[in-house]
């Protein structure tokens, strides 16, 4: 672990404004990523999350070197849970059951956690965490979707346009030997006036893809509408 100079410790001028700076910094490339996604929370977003848990942390600090007293971590502990709440609202789970957002919730958590590591003065836990952070959100989604394509899980929203093609379909389903784990009727309203939208998850034989189980369930007979969950 780097060591800098005793005044990059200590609450002066030149530490609290490199702390903000880097604050600034390091939430701004975290939350480019994901304003560059089109997700919820990007840049701004980022940077304030950041700025404001560092400056949380200074001032904590500043009250500790001030008056001599106080917990240097209470202040930082109440900006974890307030980013909790924050990060509900980037939250969303869709009509059929998909939930988007969550991935952002965290890193605006991660974004407030090396906001508070910086405003203490942990520059070496903060760099690392902010590369760390920024891998898992921009590099880490491919292999990622590597794995999930290779998986034999899958879980699917289908639309069919009666109940005699819902039967026929699960029908076929268990001829291909996919096991079911989870099948339910949604409650939402099918596009196909009268039809049946349902969700679908199971393990895929072998020898079937995700893409090749998507094109051959879409081309059965009835079935409206397919997509992967």
């Amino acid at each position: 672990m780097f060591t800098l100079p005793d005044q990059f410790y200590d609450i002066t001028i030149v530490s609290t404004g490199l702390r903000l700076v880097l604050a600034v910094i390091f939430g701004g490339i975290i939350g480019l990523e994901r304003g560059a996604n089109r997700h919820p929370a990007g840049f701004r977003t980022h940077i304030l999350v950041c700025v404001g848990a560092t400056l949380a942390m200074l001032t904590n600090q500043y009250i500790c070197q001030m008056y001599g007293t106080g917990d240097p971590a209470r202040l930082g502990a109440q900006v974890i849970t307030g980013v909790g709440f924050l990060g509900v609202g980037t939250i969303l789970v869709t009509g059929r059951h998909k939930i988007k957002g969550l991935t952002t919730a965290a890193g605006l958590w991660a974004s407030a956690c090396l906001g508070l590591a910086l405003g203490i003065g942990f520059y070496s836990g903060a760099v690392i965490a902010a590369v760390v952070i920024f891998i898992s959100l921009a590099l880490l989604p491919k292999v990622e979707n590597h794995f999930y394509q290779n998986s034999k899980a899958i879980d699917l929203y289908i639309e069919i346009d009666s109940i005699e093609h819902f039967r026929a379909f699960i029908k076929y389903i268990r001829s291909i030997d996919a096991a079911f784990y989870e099948t339910h009727l949604s409650q939402d309203h099918p596009v196909t006036p009268g039809g049946i939208a349902f969700h679908l998850s199971m393990l895929l034989p072998k020898e079937i893809s995700h893409s090749q189980a998507i094109e051959e369930f879409g081309d059965f007979e009835g079935v409206t509408l397919i997509e992967e969950i």
